[in-house]
């Protein structure tokens, strides 16, 4: 139910408090990680290659999720 989205580097909460998602701090560090692979990326072809990548092995599965997942624990 609580969902933040980066388009750019920009993160958009929906359902979540910006209180309550600054105080997870293993959620602000995957999202910063998307913040960052925007950036290394570039807008367009981040977007696409997300896309990519989640239709080829699925959202769990997706190299940027993962990635941001590992950048929790760091």
């Amino acid at each position: 139910k609580n969902v933040a989205i980066v388009i750019g580097k920009t993160i958009h909460l929906y359902e979540v408090s910006a209180t309550h998602f600054l105080n997870d701090k293993k959620w602000l560090k995957h999202e910063a990680c998307h913040i960052r692979q925007f950036k290394e990326n570039g807008f367009l072809t981040f977007i696409v290659k997300y896309l990519w990548e989640s239709i080829k092995h699925g959202y769990y599965n997706n190299r940027f999720e993962a990635e941001a997942r590992l950048a929790e624990e760091l």
